[in-house]
């Protein structure tokens, strides 16, 4: 039996490519970011110092965000982290379109 959830987060087709915004469910902190028409989610609180990270920096052409207290970037794709201090990866979410909705896998 499957437990997919997938939440309408439509309201969001309106973010312009290069910009990211919050959104929580429930007890998720979650990042909702553009990168060049792309949509990505992943949790939005650095895992090295807890930082809101929507504060960072979107890279669109490396499709990745970095923390503005202490520079590690994130992978928006995989949530990797790719440089030191952070060293856990972001948790991500499976985000998509259909004809004129988005939807977020929780």
């Amino acid at each position: 039996m499957s437990s997919e959830n997938w939440i309408d987060i439509s309201n969001f087709l309106g973010l312009k490519k290069g910009e990211m915004t919050d959104f929580d469910y429930q007890d998720k902190k979650i990042m909702i970011a553009n990168i060049n028409g792309d949509f990505f989610a992943s949790d939005r609180v650095c895992t090295h110092a807890y930082v809101d990270l929507t504060g960072g920096f979107l890279n669109e052409s490396e499709k990745t965000v970095t923390c503005p207290l202490h520079l590690s970037s994130f992978d928006m794709k995989s949530g990797n982290a790719l440089n030191l201090p952070a060293e856990d990866p972001l948790q991500v979410y499976k985000i998509k379109r259909e004809k004129n909705k988005l939807f977020i896998l929780i």
